[in-house]
């Protein structure tokens, strides 16, 4: 199997990667650069028994990855939602999270150096996320980081979450950089598919996904990726940015 540059990605090989012109990095934030799944899943684990709904907890939390609340909720509940209720239910999930989140908020292993080194390197860095802003703000503005980034783009900004490539390509306009030239971190199977539809090439940080079972995904769904870590500290990423 090949990659939009002809090569296999590789975990810990770091010699196999081709140049290609990377002129900026757009990270997603829920589990890619911030370890934050662990309390959005105690948050729905409380909002769906409050709320007497009964799910497959794995593939739950497999199809709302990377999808906007105003998505979640009405396929949820299996019926349309005024603004009001959609908004108060929202707004319950999220202050849970923020609540369970806001002592332990912390960057994946080697986030905070790898962003260093790709603003020397020149890259123009983004996030792209369909958390909502109040999500976004408990983590870039309580670790400082919102001035790292040259653009940020979160579920307010667009109409659709992942697999839809809109937020991606909504943070490449405001980088003023071409799709092609940007490479996305991601963690989920959302938005990896939304990478590829936006006609970026993609990092896969595996803190949601297990590495070796990415291996085995067909050929189509993995041909733009260009690497696949366990953390920022990679040695394959220093390839990504020479």
């Amino acid at each position: 199997m090949a990659t939009a540059g002809g090569l296999p990605p590789v975990r810990y090989a770091p010699h196999f990667f081709a140049p290609i012109p990377l002129a900026a990095l757009i990270f997603d934030l829920d589990g890619t650069l911030a370890d934050t799944m662990p309390y959005h899943q105690e948050a729905w684990d409380i909002l769906l028994a409050e709320l007497g709904i009964a799910v497959d907890r794995d593939a739950f939390f497999r199809w709302t990855a990377g999808l906007t609340n105003r998505e979640i909720f009405p396929r949820l509940l299996d019926r349309p939602l005024d603004e009001e209720e959609l908004a108060h239910l929202a707004q319950r999930k999220e202050a849970t999270y923020r609540q369970r989140y806001a002592p332990h908020v912390a960057l994946v292993n080697g986030a905070i150096e790898f962003l260093e080194r790709a603003q020397r390197r020149g890259r123009r860095l983004a996030v792209g996320t369909a958390a909502p802003p109040e999500n976004i703000a408990l983590v870039l503005d309580t670790l400082r980081l919102r001035a790292r980034f040259d653009a940020i783009v979160g579920a307010a900004d667009v109409a659709r979450g992942k697999p839809d490539p809109e937020i991606f390509l909504l943070a490449a306009e405001r980088l003023a950089v071409p799709a092609s030239e940007c490479v996305v971190f991601e963690d989920a199977p959302a938005g990896i598919e939304a990478a590829r539809r936006a006609g970026m090439s993609c990092v896969i940080v595996c803190t949601t996904l297990r590495c070796d079972d990415i291996l085995a995904w067909p050929a189509s769904e993995r041909a733009h990726v260009r690497a696949i870590v366990d953390d920022f500290t990679d040695p394959a990423l220093t390839a990504l940015l020479a």
